[in-house]
């Protein structure tokens, strides 16, 4: 039973208890009901604690899940969004600006997706080319030089592919945001909201504190383009799925990111004001702990951090 029928199935036995509810009256004692709806409730917690790295996948992909700025409009008050590199042109598929987190002056940057089709191919689905990076940079810079931190949300398939952007410095914009960031001297934190696409995701997710919705993955490729590469039959994405430890269980246990943040039961799309409050609430958090830091300490820590990665096996000397 895939995960389409298995939900469709608590659903159907969750509406079933309401019917016997209406049906029997007072027939059935306070008691069996609630004994009822914890025993669903508890099924519905399993269901969604043990889904499959590739069901993890279809949620983070989801189309209503919120994306920048719906957090924007949660997380935030007097934003004001800032555009253009200063050098091509405005990305669409990257958002920021200055805004007032809790309190707080703050840039925030992300990755923005379309609803429909009309603003899924003006925002690119989500896939920034040169100019996003660059106007991303940018703004980084800026909240430096104000000593704003930085708050970055990742929800992208990765960068864009095209020719066009490869001849204006796909690669080069990337790489040039890497280096930056680690050496920017305010917080980052960085949400992987949706999907975690390969270089197109790091270009803005290098950050004192990695966090990750329990629905969303992180990879250096899509399942898809895995086992394309692997077995030459994109059918096999599921399997894929599995075989790349994508999901933020998997990368936590890895050292890849500091913290899980929980999401609504069924997913963030099902409460788009509950899971940015959840995502409020781990970067305040974190902010918390990082403005304890001095500049010095912050850039000791953020560049330790990454040097530590990939580092799974002992010295055998």
């Amino acid at each position: 039973m895939d995960m389409d029928h298995q939900k469709r199935a608590l659903d159907n036995l969750e509406q079933d208890v309401e019917q016997l509810r209406k049906a029997t009256g007072d027939a059935l004692s306070r008691t069996d009901l609630e004994r009822l709806r914890g025993d669903i409730a508890q099924l519905k917690r399993e269901f969604y604690d043990n889904i499959s790295p590739w069901q993890r996948t279809q949620l983070a992909r989801h189309p209503g899940r919120p994306y920048t700025l719906d957090y924007v409009q949660h997380l935030l008050t007097s934003f004001h969004e800032l555009s253009g590199d200063r050098s091509f042109a405005d990305d669409p598929a990257i958002v920021g600006g200055f805004g007032w987190f809790r309190g707080r002056p703050v840039m925030l940057i992300g990755h923005q997706k379309g609803r429909d089709t009309k603003q899924r191919l003006a925002r690119n689905f989500g896939q920034a080319k040169p100019e996003g990076y660059r106007k991303a940079l940018r703004l980084m810079s800026l909240a430096a030089k104000f000593r704003r931190p930085i708050l970055t949300l990742v929800d992208t398939p990765g960068a864009y592919p095209g020719m066009d952007a490869e001849e204006r410095g796909q690669a080069e914009a990337i790489a040039r945001n890497l280096r930056e960031m680690m050496r920017l001297p305010v917080p980052i934190l960085v949400t992987i909201t949706g999907e975690g696409g390969s270089g197109g995701a790091l270009a803005i997710a290098v950050g004192d504190r990695v966090h990750m919705l329990e629905n969303s993955i992180y990879s250096v490729i899509s399942p898809e383009g895995c086992a394309s590469i692997m077995w030459r039959d994109a059918t096999k994405a599921e399997l894929a799925a599995g075989a790349l430890r994508i999901t933020p269980h998997d990368l936590e246990n890895m050292g890849l990111i500091d913290r899980i943040v929980p999401e609504p039961e069924g997913g963030a799309h099902l409460d788009p004001a509950a899971a940015a409050q959840a995502v409020g609430d781990a970067l305040e958090r974190a902010l918390a702990e990082l403005g304890a830091l001095s500049v010095a300490d912050l850039l000791e820590r953020r560049y330790q951090k990454f040097r530590r990665m990939g580092q799974f096996f002992a010295d055998l000397a």
